[in-house]
């Protein structure tokens, strides 16, 4: 038999069932080993996209904190703000408007649990955009109050104040039942520390201390005080005074002859009451008498006299009398009925005396000195220009003609009376509150 003919029977040669074995064993194996190498390779692969992400997750936080403790974030002037310092004053401006409007909000329309960014403050800027407007403007009238200072010579310790703001923030967040380290971040900013801010808290002293002697500075002689208190006697004069509120007893679903009907018998009473009292009867008795069941004995307790208000300001006084009560050659016991057709009652009321408020001189005083500080410190912060840098206060990108600076539809009403607060005034009154009470009341807010 020749070669060529052994090798063809041996490659027809049938395998047995051991060889069979044999062989998927062989292929098995290199397909085990095939994949044991994909596995490997895989799980290399994973475990550096873990170790990755871990190291971005450590180091991310790192990079921005240090981003905001040291890149610039806006430029006011020649002053460079970090982010770190803006944050400290953009919160110092909302906890202060949240506060002082903290009972008009639901009015507002804003919902502090919701982004500022997302909610409209007006037609062309969100909340986020007002708050931004009032922390840079606070900014600026510190850096140039603070500019001012030093240009006039003026030297001032903080030392003190700065702690006594310390206690002051450790006993708000012991009320709060917070540690200070969060309660720096709640109100500061994510990046604030006791030590972060420290020089921030003591430039806003610093500017309150100057702010203060400014005021002393511009402090009105008597004279001036005496010539607008002449001219604004209404804003400032106390009355004395009794009232009676009859009330018509009408549904609403009552008809306009109906509501009439019920308005005579209450006018009537009035005249009747008003009759008795010429006569010589006295007030708190007859009030006792037309009084409802409910509050007869409230006018029957002898140790009170609930029928009078005294020292009272025009302001605080019910608009349906109170132009009658001040006006000029008022007489003591004088009487007059006032009707409120829309509010189906009527009034009875005697004029007792009109003082000159204890404090008119003093409240004159700082309003005129006030005023006067204020177009100073508008003079001295108009020339810093503020510069975007790191791009985030789109405020500044709205056209100035088409600017709303109301509330565009969040007017607050307040018993039937309109707020009518701007977001751009309370910026100032911010910075005043800042300059004149350091940041005491947002601690202990």
């Amino acid at each position: 038999m020749s070669k060529e003919k052994e090798v063809k029977n041996d490659s027809s040669k049938v395998m047995t069932k051991y060889e069979r074995k044999q062989a998927a064993r062989i292929a098995q194996q290199k397909k085990d080993e095939q994949s044991a190498k994909i596995t490997k390779a895989v799980t290399f692969v994973v475990c550096i996209c873990v170790v990755v992400a871990i190291a971005y997750s450590i180091a991310n936080p790192i990079i921005k904190r240090q981003k905001a403790v040291n890149d610039i974030y806006v430029k006011i002037g020649e002053h460079e703000v970090t982010q770190l310092e803006y944050d400290f004053y953009y919160n110092s401006a909302v906890n202060n408007y949240l506060t002082m409007y903290s009972s008009f909000l639901p009015y507002m329309g804003l919902d502090t649990t919701k982004d500022y960014a997302d909610q409209q403050y007006s037609d062309t800027m969100t909340w986020k955009d007002a708050f931004d407007e009032m922390a840079v403007g606070e900014i600026t009238q510190v850096k140039a109050l603070i500019d001012d200072s030093k240009a006039q010579g003026f030297t001032y310790d903080v030392t003190e104040d700065y702690k006594t703001f310390q206690e002051s923030l450790a006993s708000a967040a012991e009320t709060a039942g917070v540690s200070v380290k969060e309660y720096y971040k709640e109100h500061y900013g994510e990046y604030a520390t006791e030590a972060s801010v420290e020089a921030f808290e003591k430039e806003t002293l610093l500017a309150s201390a100057y702010y203060k002697e400014l005021m002393e500075k511009y402090k009105p002689g008597e004279e001036e005080i005496t010539s607008y208190y002449e001219a604004n006697k209404d804003d400032y004069d106390v009355v004395s005074y009794r009232s009676f509120t009859f009330s018509a007893s009408v549904s609403e679903e009552a008809t306009d002859e109906e509501k009439a009907a019920a308005m005579a018998v209450i006018r009537t009473s009035a005249e009747e009451m008003k009759a008795k009292r010429e006569a010589g009867e006295d007030f708190e008795t007859l009030c006792a008498q037309y009084a409802s069941e409910d509050n007869k004995a409230t006018y029957e307790n002898a140790e009170t006299e609930q029928s009078l208000t005294e020292n009272a300001l025009k302001s605080s006084i019910p608009s349906y009398y109170s132009d009658w009560l001040f006006e000029e050659g008022r007489q003591e016991g004088e009487l007059n009925i006032v009707v409120d057709e829309s509010g189906n009652q009527c009034f009875l009321v005697e004029y007792v005396s009109r003082a000159y408020g204890e404090e008119t001189d003093s409240n004159i005083s700082d309003l005129l000195a006030q005023e006067d500080v204020t177009e100073y410190v508008n003079t001295i912060s108009e020339p810093y220009e503020v510069t975007d840098v790191a791009g985030k206060l789109t405020y500044l990108t709205i056209p100035e003609e088409t600017e709303d600076a109301s509330v565009s539809g969040n007017e607050v009403e307040a018993t039937e009376e309109t707020v009518g607060e701007e977001a751009t005034e309370a910026t100032e009154e911010a910075v005043s509150e800042e300059t004149t009470e350091s940041t005491d009341e947002t601690v202990t807010e």
